[in-house]
């Protein structure tokens, strides 16, 4: 089974760039199933339902999210439907939406950090020891987006859930990192997939309101990175589809414009 994990989609350059580059990547890999980190598709904050529908028509299975998933409030209705999109399963219990969904026999987990981020969501290693113990015929394979921000904290998950998991697949810095590997135990991880976004920017953000923002400590106004070239930045797993161990993690990072 291949299985195909996309960085944080940054506004309408990243979406038009999964648009652009997704099925072909799908067809040359003989994807089965695709995720995307969506919460930052909607102008770089958030996501709405038009541009999930973008992603989902461009090829995306699964869209999951983070910190930034109600950024854009008129998502919030949609997400106890139908829609496969993901918030992180360790925000209390009431929080609108879903935290993991089955897909054939592919589990997909959203998980939240909280080194850095957010202190109000519960701790996310007993959020999926919890998840693991209780959900009965569960199915052989189990992906985790896991978003935070210090690499320390999604190392640990990764080594956490080893052999527990088919991968750890770290999301949110939007900086794609050089370690994806296949832990002892069969779980593939990588601390941070990376983004699809623009390639002259900071992080996506345009980068003078974000140097401004360093120099003078004062509030600005980000937008999404005006470059032309759009960076991509991806992993593809594969799987022992009936053990649910991981044999192979690599990068895919390509640029379009």
């Amino acid at each position: 089974m291949h299985i195909l994990m996309v960085g944080d989609v940054i506004g309408k350059p990243g979406r038009r760039a999964v648009q652009s580059l997704l099925p072909e990547l799908i067809q040359q890999h003989e994807v089965d199933l695709v995720i995307a980190n969506g919460e930052n598709s909607a102008g770089g904050f958030g996501i709405t339902l038009e541009t999930a529908q973008e992603l989902f028509q461009s090829g995306v299975n699964i869209i999951t999210t983070g910190n930034h998933a109600w950024d854009q409030r008129e998502i919030i209705p949609h997400l106890n439907g139908e829609l496969p999109i993901l918030r992180p399963y360790n925000y209390p219990s009431g929080v609108p939406g879903k935290g993991y969904l089955t897909k054939g026999r592919v589990m997909i987990v959203n998980l939240m950090g909280r080194t850095f981020m957010p202190t109000t969501i519960d701790c996310p290693f007993r959020a999926m020891d919890s998840l693991l113990s209780q959900i009965p015929n569960k199915p052989p394979v189990i992906i985790v987006d896991f978003h935070g921000e210090a690499t320390s904290e999604k190392g640990a998950m990764g080594w956490y859930l080893n052999g527990r998991v088919s991968a750890v697949l770290g999301t949110h810095t939007h900086v794609g990192t050089i370690d994806a590997l296949v832990l002892p135990k069969g779980t593939a991880y990588v601390t941070d997939v990376g983004m699809v976004g623009p390639r002259d920017s900071v992080i996506g953000d345009d980068p003078e309101p974000v140097i401004e923002r360093f120099l003078t400590g004062m509030p600005k106004r980000l937008s999404v990175g005006r470059g032309q070239v759009v960076r991509f930045s991806s992993v593809l797993v594969k799987v022992d589809g009936d053990s649910g161990k991981a044999v192979e993690i690599q990068r895919i990072d390509l640029e379009t414009e």
